[in-house]
């Protein structure tokens, strides 16, 4: 099975790449090269930064967007976002001015609205993540304790694509899903068991 981690200059690559394979993946392929990841059986989005800044890399790249809606859409991979690489599933973003997003969720990333003076933003650190619905992303997201760290958050514009939320001055979205397609606002790779075990279940996912 081969996964193909998406460089687009905007993540922590080493880190997701070696939280995979202790997750147990065998063949990680950290590419900026649309044909890998037209052939690949996963494929993972990351993104540290700037919505603005991580849109405009991965649209840099020549074919790379044509490349996943195909293998994702029509061939139907299975397909994790992670932080950013979450958010830019949504339709847009607001951070630094409107950018346009995949648009694979419906939906906007905005701002964390600072409820309360003693709310710290960005949202960093361990927080719990708790399931959002019945079934969310067919059991791949499950609740426990996981690492954040973002001053956006995704507002899906529909409820049932909300597969996990979190508490930080009120409900933040922490995943969602849609089909083959999941993003987690946090971070897996810096989650400990809670985020190897998660990977694991999206290694043998089969949406």
């Amino acid at each position: 099975m081969t996964l193909a981690l998406i460089d687009y200059g905007a993540g922590n690559l080493h880190s997701v790449a070696n939280a995979l394979r202790a997750a147990g993946a065998e063949d990680v392929k950290t590419t900026a090269d649309p044909a890998v990841v037209r052939a690949a059986d996963r494929i993972v989005l990351p993104g540290v930064g700037s919505f603005k800044a991580c849109a405009k890399g991965l649209w840099a790249i020549p074919g790379m967007v044509e490349a996943m809606n195909e293998r994702v859409h029509v061939g139907g991979a299975p397909f994790l976002g992670i932080c950013v690489g979450m958010q830019l599933l949504a339709t847009r973003g607001l951070e630094h001015g409107s950018t346009k997003g995949l648009g694979w969720i419906a939906g906007e990333v905005r701002l964390i609205e600072r409820t309360d003076p003693a709310i710290k933003i960005p949202h960093m650190g361990w927080n719990d993540v708790s399931l959002g619905r019945k079934d969310p992303a067919h059991g791949l997201v499950e609740a426990g304790e996981a690492y954040f760290l973002h001053s956006y958050h995704f507002v899906p514009d529909e409820g049932q694509d909300v597969a996990a939320m979190t508490d930080h001055g009120g409900g933040l979205v922490a995943a969602v899903a849609r089909d083959n397609v999941v993003g987690v606002q946090f971070h897996p790779e810096k989650s400990q068991a809670f985020g190897l075990a998660l990977l694991s279940r999206f290694l043998d996912w089969k949406p």
